[in-house]
């Protein structure tokens, strides 16, 4: 698989270009969405054909990680004749609040199949899916994606938000490439923020020995090398930040 960083910044990020929260992992001619954070649908678009995503499996229905399917939604719409059609799976409630945000019933279904997600495995194209639910704001969940011809291969775990590092040791496999979110940099993170900080990642990564870590998500104005350095304390393997264009073999 090959995992493109379409966005990797927060809810405010501060980079010239920088999208939120968007990766897109390849297998072959199949492509799968992870999130959809505002201003990735020009990132997306620039890289491959939105029209033929496998699907766009959305981790919680907070903005910065879904609100571009509404993009999405307009160009599969207008941009085509006949209109294009594109799978979304996202946490219950989804359609309401794109069709609220338009101000418009129906508004999502013109375009988007949307299904409810769920805890457990699922395969999808070239891809096996395992989902598992996270602390962080009403329904979230983590995924794992692995090649679906050898779901036990090494995969991509990918964090969405989570308040608690523990909640995603249960998916990581020595081996894997985690994705995770560091929104509160070093930290420490504040009371009743649903985030991690180094410390917890490094915490996690030294407990599920992936075989490297990829920060992301990081707050405005928080230190990214004293982030790192709080990881590094606690894990020995590679560490780095990812930036939106980044391109990586899984």
């Amino acid at each position: 698989m090959e995992l493109t960083v379409v966005g990797s910044g927060a809810a405010y990020p501060d980079r010239p270009g920088t999208a939120s929260s968007s990766y897109l992992l390849a297998a072959g001619e199949s492509c799968l969405l992870l999130d959809m954070g505002q201003g990735s649908f020009a990132g997306l678009a620039g890289r491959t054909e939105p029209a033929d995503l496998l699907a766009v499996v959305i981790s919680h229905l907070h903005p910065d990680h879904f609100v571009d399917l509404v993009a999405l939604r307009h160009y599969l719409r207008y941009e085509w004749d006949p209109p294009r059609r594109v799978r979304v799976i996202a946490p219950a409630g989804l359609t309401a609040r794109l069709d609220g945000l338009a101000g418009e019933p129906g508004f999502t279904v013109a375009a988007l199949d949307v299904g409810d997600r769920a805890e457990g495995r699922v395969a999808l194209g070239p891809f096996t899916l395992e989902s598992r639910l996270v602390t962080h704001a009403g329904e979230s969940y983590a995924i794992r994606v692995t090649p679906a011809a050898d779901p036990a291969a090494p995969g991509l775990v990918y964090s969405g938000d989570c308040g608690r590092a523990a909640d995603l040791a249960p998916l990581v496999r020595a081996g894997d490439t985690l994705l995770v979110e560091v929104a509160f940099g070093p930290g420490p993170v504040p009371a009743g923020a649903l985030h991690l900080d180094g410390p917890a990642v490094g915490w996690l990564a030294a407990a599920t020995r992936p075989a490297r870590v990829l920060l992301t998500h990081l707050q405005l104005r928080r230190d990214a090398e004293a982030t790192l350095t709080a990881v590094r304390a606690r894990y020995e393997g590679p560490v780095t930040f990812v930036r939106d264009g980044d391109r990586l073999v899984i």
